[in-house]
């Protein structure tokens, strides 16, 4: 006990930076990811702006780099990380790697979603000769919403937990702090401490998200 009282200030620095690093990540792989589930709905067979050959392309980038496992993936992305971010370690490295995953799984819960929009909606305001553009703003996206908000929220749980392998391209946050401090000295009070902080913020941005998804839905 008397070890974590002196790691708290490094402690709240962890919290600090997860929120950071999990934050960017979110904002910039949600709107990617929603921008390539937007192409994947759109291009695919019989939609709005049925393409054959770019929903091809889309779909075989997304089922090529979705599958792969995180540790592998920020390995894998390093030499693209280091032309984009000026570095392959540190945090920005790993909230490259972090944003280029949620964009590959958030467009896939985007496209799934959209087709759960029933065709007639759609057909409805083809019909009145709505543009493309104002269908997806103002027909698909609104009867979507809540379940995309349940979907984010995943991603989120998702993200949080694989930011816990910043350590391994020095990086920070609560999972680098766990592993440092706790498990590396043998001291599970260290451990917990983080991992109490984590399971916290999970509850808090579920419970959130939720309550959200729940007030879309009932309107």
């Amino acid at each position: 006990m008397d070890r974590l009282i002196e790691l708290l200030p490094k402690l709240w620095v962890s919290v600090g930076e997860t929120f950071y690093i999990v934050g960017l990540a979110m904002l910039v792989g949600g709107l990617l990811g929603l921008l390539l589930g937007l192409g994947l709905y759109t291009t695919r067979r019989g939609s709005i702006l049925d393409n054959r050959v770019v929903f091809s392309v889309l779909n075989f980038i997304v089922n090529t780099f979705r599958p792969i496992p995180f540790i592998i993936f920020v390995a894998a992305v390093q030499p693209l990380a280091r032309v984009v971010t000026g570095s392959g370690i540190g945090n920005n490295a790993l909230i490259f790697a972090l944003a280029l995953a949620a964009t590959f799984a958030i467009s896939r819960i985007v496209e799934q979603n959209l087709l759960t929009v029933q065709p007639g909606v759609i057909e409805a305001a083809r019909s009145v000769g709505a543009s493309p553009l104002r269908i997806i703003f103002t027909v698909l996206m609104p009867e979507a919403l809540g379940p995309l908000i349940l979907g984010y929220t995943f991603i989120f749980v998702a993200v949080t937990d694989m930011s816990a392998v910043a350590g391994l391209i020095g990086g920070g946050g609560l999972g680098n702090f766990a592993i440092q401090y706790g498990y590396r000295l043998f001291n599970p009070v260290v451990t917990w401490a983080a991992v109490i902080i984590i399971i916290v913020l999970i509850q808090i941005v579920q419970i959130v998200g939720n309550r959200l998804a729940r007030a879309v839905m009932r309107r």
